[in-house]
């Protein structure tokens, strides 16, 4: 196949920042996907009615035609009155960070008790719990799996809670999924598509392949492959996080792929390796928009079998898979 039309694709986990760097990041994504579910781990949080507002002013500022699921940030303590003027001011999503798993989670989730009367409200008002599965306690490699028991109790607590575990990692999280109610629901990542451990750091250590949850082996890599080809809840989320290529590349390095610039290439060709290709369209432009009750885009992409080298610096940051050839190039058609 030299190429493939598809609709035009969600991104239901993309990282724009704030400050400075926002324009170029939000324009990056609207290059090709038409709905996107920005993250609200920004510095001030998301997580009152009036920062929403203003940040989403911003974004549709920088692509006014990029059709936006707004989230906010879910903080110990949060009232049923906050989650009601968030959801007034346009939110679909509450994010739960555990405190300490990720970047500018340190205000983060300690136990889900803190929550209670948030995830409540939530439940009521009809919202979807977004969930960073990751235990911080536990060996790195082990964060994903150990959470998993926090997300059933999740389930069995709140029974009409919709719940999208982010970025899976693993086989045993894939499988807990697929074992899961239809309420519950999960993204994957292109980079978790492609890369695997050896690649992080099989020969020298990449910073930029650097993620949380860090990218597991080959045998992970495989079931999550069969899960985005297989599974109908289970969709596309980039989770692509830029950071200032010094940043990367300094003694503390944060984690975070910028996958944006190369996502739809890696994910034609993952899912080509999978003879899935027929499948790509269902994963990241139908599945997502499903889930959450959206009507499915009207523009389309061409992916173009053709070769073309990823460039060692886009935005500002260091993409996934700079300075390596990937076969596929995409475009708006």
């Amino acid at each position: 196949m030299r190429d493939l039309v598809i609709r035009a694709p969600d991104d239901f986990h993309v990282h724009f920042r704030s400050g400075p760097g926002l324009e170029k990041f939000v324009r990056r994504t609207a290059a090709l996907f038409d709905r996107a579910l920005p993250m609200p781990n920004t510095l001030p949080p998301l997580a009152d009615a009036a920062t929403l507002r203003a940040y989403a002013a911003s974004v549709r500022a920088a692509a006014p035609d990029l059709d936006l699921v707004l989230s906010f940030k879910l903080l110990p303590g949060m009232d049923t009155e906050t989650v009601r003027s968030l959801a007034g001011a346009g939110a679909r999503v509450g994010k739960y960070y555990p405190a300490g798993a990720t970047t500018h989670s340190s205000d983060g989730i300690r136990e889900p008790g803190e929550i209670r009367e948030a995830l409540a409200a939530m439940e009521d008002a009809g919202l979807v719990l977004s969930v960073h599965g990751e235990d911080p306690a536990a060996p790195v490699l082990e964060r994903e799996r150990a959470f998993l028991p926090v997300v059933r109790g999740l389930l069995d607590d709140y029974p009409r809670l919709r719940i999208v575990l982010e970025h899976l990692s693993t086989r045993e999280a894939a499988e807990f999924v697929a074992a899961g109610p239809r309420r519950l629901g999960a993204t994957v990542t292109a980079h978790h598509l492609s890369f695997t451990t050896d690649d992080l750091a099989g020969r020298a250590l990449n910073p930029h392949l650097y993620c949380k949850p860090v990218l597991q082996d080959a045998a992970h890599r495989a079931a999550l492959r069969k899960a985005a080809a297989a599974c109908e809840r289970v969709f596309f989320g980039s989770d692509s996080a830029p950071h200032p290529r010094d940043r990367k590349e300094s003694g503390s390095i944060p984690p975070g792929i910028y996958a944006a610039p190369v996502a739809l290439p890696l994910l034609a060709a993952a899912f080509e390796e999978e003879d899935a290709l027929d499948r790509l369209e269902d994963f990241a432009s139908a599945r997502g928009a499903s889930f959450y009750g959206l009507p499915p885009n009207r523009s389309r992409v061409r992916l173009v079998r053709e070769t073309w080298t990823v460039p060692d610096e886009v935005d500002g940051a260091v993409p996934a898979a700079a300075g390596s050839a990937l076969a596929w190039t995409a475009e708006r058609v």
